[in-house]
Parts: C-alpha cells; structure tokens; sequence
C-alpha cells in the first residue's frame, strides 16, 4: 500500500469555507467523489447532512448513493479555513488525479456560485507528497490531526503547549477532521478507511493514548517538505 498526503489552499490564501455548510459541502465531496463511476463534478446542488453520512448515504439526484467503487483510501482528513489536508492511498490506476479533479472541480463551482464570485478557488493544482520515508509515516497521522490547534494554540508547533487538556479538548470537539472517528466518537466514519492505522495505533484506545503523548513531543521538522509552511 502506498501513501500520498494531499493539500492545497485557498489562492492568495484565500478562505474556502465560510461557512458550516461550506465545511459540510466539501465532507459530502470528499464520501460522493470516491467513486469509480461518474458523478457529475459540476452538480453543486446534492443534498446533504451528518446523518446521511453517518450511515454513508449522501443522496444525488434524489436516489441514495449506496454502492461505490473507491477511487482512493481516505486514511486521514482535515479541513482548515483556507486550506485542506488528506492522506490516501490510490486503489485504482490514475486513481489520485481522477478523485482530486471531481472533488476541487465540484467544490469551486459550488463555491463560485453560491458566492457570486469567478475564477480560480484553489493555489495551483493540489500538491501530493509520496510518503517513502519512515519518519513521515509515522508523523504525517498527526500533524493532520494536530492542524485545528493553529487557531487555538499555535505554540504547539514550538512543542510548548502548557495545557494539553484543554488543547486535547478543543481537537476533540473539531468536526472538519477525522480526528474523532479515530477517537471513536462517531463523526462521519463513512469518509474515512480507518482499519490499516487503528490496527498500528493499537486500536482507538492506542490512539488516544498516543495523541495524547505526541502533543508536546511533535516536532514540525518530521514532516519537513510535506507540509504548505
């Protein structure tokens, strides 16, 4: 199984999401697009809502969007204001372009539209990063995880973060991640294939443990040359 990070932002730095809906909207893509057959990247008007995707059913043209061919693993996600981060694996050949180029090209458009607004959304194409070195493997997981703590604590990139209950607290309550899914409170489980890493992390009582012992110890400099920084 091979590993890609995935992230891009806003051009200029732009925010993406103002919203909860927008935040939503870009979840919803990230479970609708993961598919082999064709779905209409420029549909901007699905419905959907977290119980939809609690039992991983987005409806598309009023009919459930059960059974899917996966396009990639989505191990690992994180939405940020003005930029987003994934960890995949490709299932099928081209798999990482032919995913990434629904879910950018139906965000922008729903987004263009709703805003009242043209031209490009995102910085460039995506950035994808090939996880081959063991210490990326390993820390890739967290940082993703760790993102939301820029808008609460950012000394946490400096490995000085003074209350880590309160730090742990805020991740915890943070939707636009996978974060709780791993901590098995249930958020949008449907999104994410969690089996491959929960089994390295000793379930998810070994993964709150670890998130936990890794939030003073995480050092940026791990996952240098993976990151937008």
């Amino acid at each position: 199984m091979e590993f890609y990070h995935l992230l891009n932002r806003g051009v200029d730095k732009r925010n993406i999401f103002l919203s909860k809906n927008d935040y939503w909207r870009f979840v919803h893509s990230l479970f609708v697009f993961n598919d082999v057959k064709n779905v209409d990247s420029n549909n901007s008007r699905y419905s959907y809502s977290q119980k939809l995707l609690d039992i991983g059913c987005p409806v598309i043209g009023g009919q459930c969007k059960e059974e899917r061919e996966l396009l990639v693993h989505i191990h690992f996600f994180c939405l940020m204001p003005n930029h987003y981060h994934l960890l995949v694996s490709p299932l099928v050949e081209n798999g990482i372009s032919l995913f990434m180029k629904k879910v950018n090209m139906g965000y922008a458009k729903y987004f263009n539209e709703k805003y009242d607004r043209s031209g490009a959304l995102f910085q460039g194409r995506y950035r994808s990063q090939h996880i081959v070195k063991d210490a990326h493997f390993l820390w890739i997981p967290y940082y993703i995880h760790f993102n939301p703590l820029d808008m609460y604590m950012p000394e946490w990139r400096d490995r000085n973060v003074k209350n880590s209950k309160k730090a742990l607290e805020y991740l915890e309550s943070y939707k636009w991640s996978s974060h709780q899914d791993y901590l098995g409170k249930k958020n949008v489980p449907s999104v994410t294939q969690r089996d491959f890493f929960l089994e390295s992390f000793g379930g998810e009582k070994g993964y709150t443990k670890s998130i936990k012992e890794q939030l003073k110890a995480f050092d940026t400099s791990c996952v240098a040359g993976l990151v937008l920084e």
